[in-house]
């Protein structure tokens, strides 16, 4: 299935961590440490000592842990993107794009396989949990003019794109879709922490609520 490598914005990193073993040991337990103790516990050092490595020789890939956890992000994203594509190849009808997508952005994840490195549906539960700690900082302008935040945005354009194809006059598309994006994620929080202010827990159909939130709105 997976032939190829997702590419990642290069000024996320000093060395590409996906062509060495070390760098991949890097990605592979950062993801399963921020998952179990969570990013503001997570720390270079502690992230050697798993991998029995050095602090300096991980600074030789990130210069912190922000950039990494964007890079992780962003690999997330590249994850969704792809899925996604699959759905616009397989499915000519909008109605039908639209519901797979959202399958796929407010469904849990589970892990392929196919990449032993990077466990899918751990990281979905960083990007739930961690995400918003990307870019909610005093550089995001500047990070975002370097491209940090595009493999985000691919996603959101995806959306737009079906939403077009749904009704192109809909006024607010992009307000609609990134709304969409992000409030799965942050449904997905409230399921497992502040669960009296949800309606959702693992039993509960999360996709056909935001189908049909998004069609009511399309089609008023």
């Amino acid at each position: 299935m997976f032939n190829f490598k997702f590419i990642i914005n290069d000024k996320l990193y000093n060395k590409d961590p996906e062509t060495s073993i070390l760098g991949k040991n890097i990605i592979k337990h950062s993801i399963n440490l921020i998952e179990d103790i969570g990013y503001e516990q997570f720390t270079f050092k502690k992230l050697g000592e798993i991998i029995n490595s050095n602090e300096s020789s991980i600074y030789r890939y990130f210069d912190n842990k922000h950039n990494l956890l964007i890079y992780l992000s962003s690999w997330y994203w590249l994850w969704v993107d792809f899925q996604i594509t699959q759905v616009f190849i397989n499915h000519s009808k909008p109605e039908e794009r639209l519901w797979f997508s959202l399958k796929i952005i407010v469904e849990k994840a589970n892990q392929n396989t196919d990449i032993d490195y990077v466990n899918e549906e751990k990281l979905h539960q960083i990007v739930i949990n961690e995400y918003s700690k990307t870019f909610l900082t005093k550089a995001i302008d500047n990070e975002n003019q370097l491209g940090f935040y595009l493999d985000y945005k691919k996603v959101i354009y995806k959306i737009i794109q079906i939403f077009n194809e749904i009704n192109i006059d809909y006024m607010y598309k992009e307000s609609l879709a990134s709304t969409i994006v992000q409030g799965a994620l942050h449904q997905h929080f409230l399921s497992l922490h502040l669960k009296t202010i949800t309606n959702f827990n693992e039993n509960i159909d999360k996709t056909n609520f935001y189908y049909e939130l998004i069609m009511n709105t399309l089609k008023k």
